[in-house]
């Protein structure tokens, strides 16, 4: 189920298919699309405000900020419990928090960034769970700029530990495909700030 690491340096990042599981992915991908609090939420990059192009939900034990959005802490449901089990399996690691992203169609999208806020850990894993339609995911490294692509399908989780955060970026960029929605669930070990 592991594959190799799909970085040739500075970090590590396994995929792992698992349509395999006791879990039926598309009726779960479609429960979520219905029943989580999704927002579109305005975010302040290069100096100006503008609506995230995608919508977003948060659930975990601490606030979660980033370009100027906050995220209120808020329990798991017991669906995202189960995922978080799921992805703790999987991972080895142990998670306090989740960040979803709904990708309405192709022009939904999020840039080059990496998961490297303060409030994660100095080499964190992140176990990131890809629903509904098929969509690109691309890596590319700060330094040598290497890019390497990914098409990560229902039922795919990418883990990535170790400097992957440090070292590479990542996106999921625009496409004019079209595309079936796609949920993306993000776990990560937020450490608790004075404001939590």
């Amino acid at each position: 189920m592991k594959q190799d690491n799909i970085l040739p340096y500075d970090g590590e990042a396994v995929l792992i298919d698992d349509t395999g599981s006791d879990f039926d992915w598309p009726a779960l991908t479609s429960t979520l699309i219905a029943t989580m609090p999704w927002q579109v939420e305005t975010a302040r990059l290069f100096g100006r405000e503008m609506p995230v192009p995608r919508m977003t939900a948060w659930f975990g034990e601490v606030h979660y900020t980033y370009s100027g959005v906050c995220h209120q802490p808020a329990p798991f449901p017991a669906i995202i419990q189960r995922l978080r089990e799921r992805a703790e399996v999987l991972s080895g690691a142990s998670f306090n928090s989740v960040l979803l992203n709904l990708y309405r169609h192709g022009r939904d999208s999020v840039g080059w960034h990496s998961d490297n806020e303060a409030g994660l850990r100095n080499r964190p894993t992140i176990a990131s769970l890809s629903l509904g339609g098929m969509r690109r995911f691309q890596f590319r490294h700060r330094t040598t700029k290497q890019t390497i692509s990914l098409e990560l399908k229902m039922g795919h989780w990418l883990i990535m530990a170790g400097k992957t955060q440090h070292c590479w970026r990542h996106q999921v960029p625009k496409t004019a495909a079209p595309i079936a929605p796609r949920v993306n669930l993000t776990f990560r070990f937020m450490i608790p700030s004075r404001l939590s």
